[in-house]
């Protein structure tokens, strides 16, 4: 898109990359006064034509990024999506300009105590459970960041706390976040198609931890565990806790959520499933007991917690096959948690749909469990082969063309008593707009079967 000469002003800050946040940070910028041009690599960006209409007075640069442009910009405001090695960006840098995200401009402006959640799979489930555990204490919180609303958009002098989830793309341009209470909730390689290596990954997921009140881990993955001070750290963990941390005992035979020694409620009371979403709830009671957040009240939350959409989402029991919606396990650890984590007793009694756009990802870890867990998989999108060949030959393995043959082939090999999981360990890009609508045309598949 052409500039005019008379719209070359050096601005004082360029934001770079559309879409919800891009704009959000347009929006909030204007709001403050500061002079603000955009640009975008994509040719027509989402949020352009709300963009050119609410900001008319900012330069808009579409289609490869414009040197000229980046060199006349005093702070670059860089949206998740848009990766740190772009030139543009490097070359930035390097002349010693500040760059930054979104979360970072939202820090600096946020008066309330911020919890941050980041980690491999989860984030979505702890931050909405511990939001909706603070509102029933009576806190104002405000919930969002990578889920749902872009934090500036957030930002509000009633808030009493905000809830925030961060993705390990925000935490790399975050430099002055102090949270009252933060978590990794675990680390399994994810994204390997933007990192160097699964280390460089680790390392943004960290930043989360940097100068936090309270750090909570997770006790069952040492790499995440490791990224917190041990003598700061509150815990959770599956297995029985230690003293003041969260985790699991068999009490008369049943298993029950504990604080310590204290028993809390029993895991038959939660309305969510699995075991990975036992694990999330921990997580949500350490960070809000650490945030001083009442217990009992979190307790009630908890019991009223139904779970997000597309997070291994009961949908339908037809002909004594139970069918679960994972559409938002887009990592291999997600996949393994969703196996792992579904109430059975045959482990083996699971049909699994996957596949996808892989992201440069591993297979090794499901690789592990396969021959355990799953009775056939199905086979999608771009990278089925891939992950085919990373597979144990033991391992049955059918192709489908689309979902609607994917959950044809799962129900012809799904018997009494089984159930069929979609769960892609991989991005939903190669076939559809995202993960919600992956999941959306899987539940109307599941809906059409008799």
């Amino acid at each position: 898109m052409a500039i005019t000469e008379d719209k070359m002003e050096a601005p004082r800050t360029l934001v770079v990359g559309l879409g919800v946040t891009g704009l959000s940070c347009v929006r909030f910028l204007c709001a403050q006064g500061v002079s603000v041009e955009a640009c975008d690599s994509r040719g027509i960006p989402p949020g352009l034509a709300q963009l050119q209409s609410d900001y008319p007075e900012v330069v808009v640069v579409t289609g490869a990024f414009n040197p000229e442009q980046f060199a006349r910009a005093e702070r670059l405001v860089v949206s998740p999506g848009v990766p740190l090695a772009e030139a543009a960006i490097q070359d930035a840098i390097e002349a010693g300009v500040e760059v930054i995200g979104d979360i970072e401009l939202f820090i600096r402006e946020a008066a309330a105590p911020i919890i941050a959640i980041t980690g491999s799979n989860g984030k979505s489930t702890v931050t909405t459970l511990l939001g909706e555990m603070a509102k029933a204490v009576g806190k104002a919180a405000a919930v969002g960041g990578n889920l749902g609303i872009p934090v500036l958009d957030l930002l509000d002098e009633t808030a009493e706390l905000y809830v925030l989830e961060l993705s390990s793309f925000q935490l790399e341009l975050v430099h002055s976040l102090r949270a009252e209470a933060a978590v990794v909730l675990n680390l399994s390689a994810d994204h390997m198609d933007r990192y160097d290596s699964y280390a460089d990954y680790v390392a943004a997921k960290a930043v989360v931890y940097a100068n936090a009140k309270h750090a909570v881990v997770n006790r069952d993955d040492a790499d995440a565990a490791a990224l917190a001070e041990t003598e700061k750290s509150v815990g959770f963990t599956t297995a029985e806790p230690s003293d003041g941390d969260f985790g699991l005992r068999s009490i008369n035979g049943e298993s029950w959520l504990c604080h310590g020694d204290e028993a809390l409620l029993p895991v038959s009371g939660l309305r969510i499933v699995g075991q990975h979403n036992v694990a999330n709830v921990l997580a949500a009671l350490a960070l809000g007991h650490a945030s001083g957040l009442p217990m009992q009240a979190m307790l009630d939350a908890a019991v009223e917690f139904h779970g997000l959409p597309h997070r291994t989402q009961f949908v339908a029991e037809k002909n004594g096959v139970s069918w679960y919606n994972d559409s938002k396990g887009t990592n291999v650890g997600a996949v393994v948690s969703a196996l792992q984590g579904l109430d059975h007793n045959d482990a083996s009694r699971t049909v699994l749909i996957a596949g996808g756009d892989c992201k440069g990802a591993s297979f090794n870890e499901l690789a592990e469990v396969a021959p355990t867990y799953i009775r056939t998989l199905v086979l999608i999108g771009r990278d089925a082969q891939q992950i085919a060949d990373a597979l144990p030959a033991q391992v049955h393995i059918q192709y489908a063309g689309d979902m609607a043959e994917a959950v044809a082939a799962a129900s012809a090999a799904a018997l009494p008593g089984d159930r069929v999981l979609l769960s892609p360990a991989c991005a939903s890009f190669d076939m559809y707009k995202n993960y919600i609508e992956r999941g959306e045309v899987f539940m109307a598949e599941v809906g059409k079967l008799l």
